[in-house]
């Protein structure tokens, strides 16, 4: 599957959830806080360690989103 044509499922969005914002997977976690972790982190593993809920699929789709 093309990345035009994949779903991003993981990324919702809900106005009464952080203002309406991008989340991954309905946590307090914005799609935009998210990449600038990424821009913090110098590689994953430690983030995964402050994030132990995230999966890689959520990391894809983040950046896919983000880039979108």
């Amino acid at each position: 599957m093309g990345l035009m044509t994949m779903k991003l499922d993981l990324i919702t969005t809900n106005p009464n959830r952080m203002n309406g914002q991008p989340c991954i997977r309905n946590l307090r976690l914005t799609v935009k806080r998210f990449i600038d972790l990424l821009a913090t982190y110098p590689n994953w593993e430690k983030l995964l360690q402050e994030f132990p809920e995230l999966e890689d699929e959520d990391i894809q789709q983040a950046i896919i989103y983000a880039s979108t």
